[in-house]
């Protein structure tokens, strides 16, 4: 991964690693979600990310878990049940990754495979679809490679105090069946209103995927200005429409929520 700040590029192998300074175990965060049919905004279904202790292949790692559902209404129009699990080391590492899926008619279930040596990445992904065959995907990579999930909870441990309007995160992520370049773009701070009008100083940054040669927004998500990074909205542009994810309730929080404004 190359990050570049301020006109600085910092070296890719070093960012597979960081000290984790936002979450702990024991926190959950409950989301409503939104989805955009036709000009209008309904209520449709609810998400929850939680990180928590756990052991795999014998070590203490953290595993975080991104639940999300639409409610019958919502299923009428497109139906959405995904669960995602991702397991970090201490170090924020990434080491294995799923995603079982249900999108629309589509169901399928991704898994990666993460391991470090010699300063090489190196992943293998494997995809079951509907009819149950398996295929796999072998990727090596000089930078370090992310999961969705891996990249939120490294990002929440970046140091923000220099960052300018612009500024570009570079990463490979791993999507299922191939590793695709990832930008994360910081666009400014924002005042940001939950569900239960409580106002937070938020820092707004951008997931931008690169496709054929030009860069497409993929999310713009709202994390609190203080240290946790909790990311409290998401704006999702999919390939049926839009959706947001409001912060609905948050419990476990490692810090103090600093960034709320008082009134």
């Amino acid at each position: 991964m190359w990050i570049v700040l301020g006109g600085i590029a910092l070296n890719a192998h070093a960012q597979c690693t960081a000290k984790n300074e936002a979450f702990q175990s024991g926190e959950k965060v409950s989301y409503e979600l939104y989805f955009n049919w036709k000009f209008i905004w309904y209520k449709a279904g609810d998400a929850t990310l939680t990180f928590n202790d756990a052991v795999y292949n014998g070590k203490p790692v953290y595993q975080i878990d991104l639940i999300a559902a639409g409610n019958k209404r919502a299923d009428f129009f497109f139906k959405l049940r995904d669960t995602l699990t991702s397991v970090v080391s201490r170090e924020l590492e990434p080491i294995y990754f799923r995603k079982g899926a249900v999108e629309g008619k589509r169901y399928w279930v991704d898994e990666a495979f993460f391991s470090f040596k010699d300063g090489v990445s190196n992943v293998t992904q494997k995809r079951v679809r509907n009819h149950g065959e398996a295929q796999f995907f072998e990727h090596t990579d000089s930078r370090c490679v992310h999961d969705m999930l891996s990249i939120l909870a490294h990002a929440r441990s970046f140091d923000p105090s220099n960052y300018e309007v612009n500024d570009r995160i570079l990463f490979p992520m791993a999507t299922g069946r191939r590793v695709e370049e990832q930008i994360l773009i910081y666009r400014g701070k924002k005042e940001f209103k939950a569900e239960d009008n409580t106002k937070y100083n938020c820092l707004v940054f951008s997931l931008v995927e690169m496709k054929k040669g030009k860069e497409e927004e993929v999310i713009t998500f709202y994390v609190t200005d203080d240290k946790n990074h909790l990311p409290v909205r998401l704006d999702l542009f999919l390939n049926f429409g839009s959706a947001k994810a409001f912060l609905k309730e948050v419990e476990g929080n490692r810090h103090p929520l600093t960034s709320i404004i008082e009134e």
